[in-house]
């Protein structure tokens, strides 16, 4: 029988089943024939593609039939598929179902699959959704097959659950890859080199959004917007509708913050803010797994990158400030600190030295952790500091020109924030801790800026708001640093300063200073000098972040800043505005309880401090 005449019977999905061990029945009216093959069972359609499971008599072997739902228009057309399939076919990688034949039966091109005893993840998929672990497995393993193909110039253009064949162990392979080419306009290599080059982005980046509902499809155990077919549903999505995706909040299996963050910028409404391309959407993906599977948790994810190039590089012109240091053989210990707090990387190197368990256990056993500079180097003497900044890689390390240039701004922004958060100390707080615990409450930012460069600008891109897409309407906010940083990294920016921290020894009670206050909540007044110092580097972290956000709303910024924090710290937004204006002239840059400097604030602070 001709495909056009199966066609008409679509709405039959289950087709008389014939086991491929019998002898190929007669050809009845109550049997279905595709050329040679028997047509068992419709496993699923979609505007674009079809897949069905077939018989050969002649091998005695099932296949998987999978073929497009409109015919090449004209000869040309078909040429194309069929060299757009050629190319598929030589694609070799194992989660991508291997292509057993290729044809043309009664004007119709099909592709035939050894399915291996697998179902499709269609009939895989219980109700209730897959745990978060097994999901983002079948996705990672879609998102491999499909970014090799990507790199080799096709795209699938239409990834549907029954086109995933999906073993009993859990392995996925993808078919269908080019199948839909045709129902799109071109393929990828038709056309001017730029129309291409233009077609493959396109197309690519439909594969990634299809991969996102395919995510939220196994979690939810639901069609999204209940519609089975990702095409239609892609179609309601804006910039093409309406609708927007995102994951609910009850589900038959709990999701993990970090996951229901991938997939909700997937699947986001803002266009700008979903992954572009299948290895971003699978580095994410795969850092998740990582930390959940690793008992080192998010620092699984740097250790090879610690013992490589270090926590951070040497500050611009380390050289010279180690040879400085090596001839400083009879300089006061209080001068000497103040040489080594210009550098970030060698401070925390000599904190992570002192700090660890064998130095600890050799010369202060009992004692709490090391929290200034003085001490550490105290305790390793001048040798110990020459050994541990000529240890640490050069500046920028490994990172690009961009990359160094972002980092170094960074490390001015957190030194800004140490800074401020000085003058605002309460008498009595040593200034060398203060400055030294608002540096590490930026710890995870840093790390992530020097060994995850392009990931780090990602962060920064979603966490931007964007234009409204329709006037009149309030601008779409950007994500917040934890959602971004799950959406990127699938891991908290937080968690991985934490897990650095913890690696270097330090103890349950300095991790809770270099804990931010989180900004959902309002801080209570602080019951022992641990929480003052966490809320003082809180404070100064906080207002500089504040300078950061759009000119319009720095002043409303600043001021939730004094209604956190004026009250424990006693000042206003007057002084909050002065300490940002102070500019430090050395590390610590001020002396033992130092009074605000004036305000010399641009005139709308000064009339919002009226």
């Amino acid at each position: 029988m001709a495909l056009a005449g199966v066609q008409s019977r679509f709405n039959a999905h289950a087709m008389p089943s014939a086991t491929s061990d019998n002898p190929a029945p007669a050809r009845s009216a109550a049997v279905r024939w595709f050329g040679r093959l028997q047509l068992l069972q419709l496993l699923g359609k979609s505007e674009r593609t079809m897949a069905w499971r077939v018989a050969d008599p002649r091998s005695g072997q099932e296949l998987v039939l999978v073929l497009p739902r409109v015919q090449p228009a004209g000869a040309a057309a078909m040429e194309r598929w069929q060299q757009t399939i050629a190319q598929a076919s030589r694609l070799n990688h194992p989660q991508l179902a291997a292509v057993v034949d290729t044809g043309v039966q009664d004007g119709w091109p099909f592709v035939a699959y050894d399915p291996r005893d697998c179902a499709t993840v269609s009939q895989r998929l219980p109700t209730r959704g897959l745990p978060g672990a097994e999901a983002a497995a079948w996705v990672t393993q879609t998102l491999q097959g499909l970014a090799y193909a990507h790199e080799a110039g096709l795209s699938h253009y239409d990834l549907q659950p029954h086109l995933l064949f999906v073993s009993d162990s859990g392995q996925l392979r993808v078919a269908g890859l080019g199948v839909a080419c045709e129902m799109v306009g071109g393929t990828d290599g038709a056309g001017t080199e730029t129309g291409a080059l233009r077609n493959q982005r396109d197309a690519a980046e439909r594969d990634v959004l299809g991969c996102g509902l395919l995510l939220h499809t196994l979690l939810t155990g639901q069609p999204v917007l209940e519609e089975a077919d990702f095409g239609r549903v892609i179609a309601r999505m804006t910039p093409l509708g309406r609708e927007m995706v995102r994951l609910p909040w009850t589900t038959g299996q709990p999701v993990p913050e970090p996951l229901r963050a991938i997939v909700n910028r997937a699947t986001g409404r803002q266009e700008r803010q979903r992954y572009r391309n299948a290895r971003t959407l699978l580095r994410a993906l795969e850092g998740w797994q990582h930390t959940e599977a690793n008992a080192a948790g998010p620092l699984a994810l740097l250790a090879d990158k610690l013992r490589t190039a270090g926590v951070l590089p040497a500050s611009p012109g380390g050289a010279d400030r180690a040879a400085r240091v090596a001839l400083m053989e009879r300089e006061r210990t209080m001068e000497l600190a103040e040489a080594v707090l210009e550098d970030l990387a060698l401070s925390f190197e000599l904190l992570r030295l002192v700090n660890s368990a064998q130095v600890r256990g050799a010369q202060v056993s009992g004692s709490g952790p090391v929290l200034t500079v003085r001490r550490a180097i105290a305790m390793l003497g001048l040798d110990g500091v020459r050994r541990a900044a000529l240890a640490l890689r050069p500046w920028p390390g490994p990172l690009a020109e961009s990359g160094a240039g972002d980092l170094q701004r960074l490390i001015e922004r957190c030194r800004r924030a140490a800074r401020v958060a000085l003058v605002l100390r309460p008498a009595g707080y040593d200034a060398e801790v203060v400055y030294l615990i608002t540096l590490l409450q930026n710890l995870g930012r840093l790390v992530v800026n020097y060994h995850f460069a392009d990931e780090a600008q990602q962060i920064r891109k979603l966490m931007q708001p964007a234009p409204s897409p329709r006037e009149g309407e309030p601008e779409d906010p950007g994500m917040s640093e934890e959602s971004a940083a799950f959406a990127v990294l699938g891991v908290d920016i937080e968690a991985i300063g934490a897990a650095v921290a913890r690696h270097w020894s330090l103890d349950d009670s300095v991790l809770a200073m270099v804990r931010r206050q989180p900004l959902g909540t309002n801080p209570h007044t602080p019951s022992n000098d641990d929480e003052v110092l966490r809320l003082l580097a809180s404070c100064g972290n906080e207002a500089v972040d504040a300078l950061a956000q759009p000119a319009p709303r720095v002043v409303a910024a600043l001021t939730r800043v004094v209604s956190r924090y004026g009250r424990l710290f006693n000042f206003g937004l007057r002084e909050l505005q002065a300490a940002l204006q102070a500019q430090a002239t050395s590390a610590l840059g001020v002396q033992e309880n130092p009074a605000p400097p004036a305000a010399t604030e641009p005139a709308p602070l000064q009339k919002a401090a009226r």
